[in-house]
């Protein structure tokens, strides 16, 4: 059973961490959220919605993850980006060449700050994320490249789920559980 990893802070945005969290526990994932908000479990995302985490991002540095999600949601993309265990267990994650991903703001926010950006990736596509990205900006949903995987936004959220389903599994996999959730892979 592959273990995931999906961070989260105040003002993330819930809409991707949702189709996040529901898409790989739907393929048979361990999820676990994880906050990164300083004594505090409860968030706060970024249309009000209140999530509890199951525990805070220092009782999982220690752990191995098949993945590591990031959701974005301004400004939920910047604590993410700030917060040294999680960046450091996101460099980690990078070196092993483990599947590490990120949608919305989070490419360019947090895998930008940080050197993470494969040769390819997409972000939420606003000029100054885009610009973060440079070069390598694609306008597309959901991308793999190598381990890393980017989204655009809240609407490509169960694409980019379903990417990290079939980098951890298998493209029938996401396919089954595309058809199941009457959308397309």
């Amino acid at each position: 059973m592959a273990k995931v990893l999906v961070p989260v802070a105040d003002d993330s945005e819930e809409i991707e961490t949702a189709c996040i969290t529901d898409t790989l526990v739907r393929a048979g994932c361990q999820v676990t959220v994880a906050s990164v908000m300083k004594g505090s479990l409860q968030v706060k995302m970024s249309r009000g919605l209140k999530v509890v985490a199951d525990c805070a991002i220092e009782e999982c540095a220690d752990k191995e993850w098949d993945a590591i999600a990031l959701p974005g949601g301004m400004p939920g993309a910047e604590r993410l980006r700030d917060c040294e265990v999680l960046v450091a267990m996101l460099k980690k994650q990078a070196e092993a060449k483990k599947v590490t991903a990120a949608v919305c703001a989070s490419p360019a926010v947090v895998f930008g700050t940080h050197g993470l950006l494969p040769e390819k990736a997409t972000c939420y596509p606003a000029p100054k994320f885009k610009e973060v990205v440079g070069e390598k900006w694609q306008d597309a949903a959901a991308l793999i490249d190598g381990h890393i995987i980017t989204s655009q936004g809240p609407g490509t959220s169960l694409q980019f789920a379903l990417k990290i389903v079939e980098k951890l599994i298998s493209r029938e996999k996401a396919e089954e559980i595309a058809k199941a959730m009457l959308v397309e892979c």
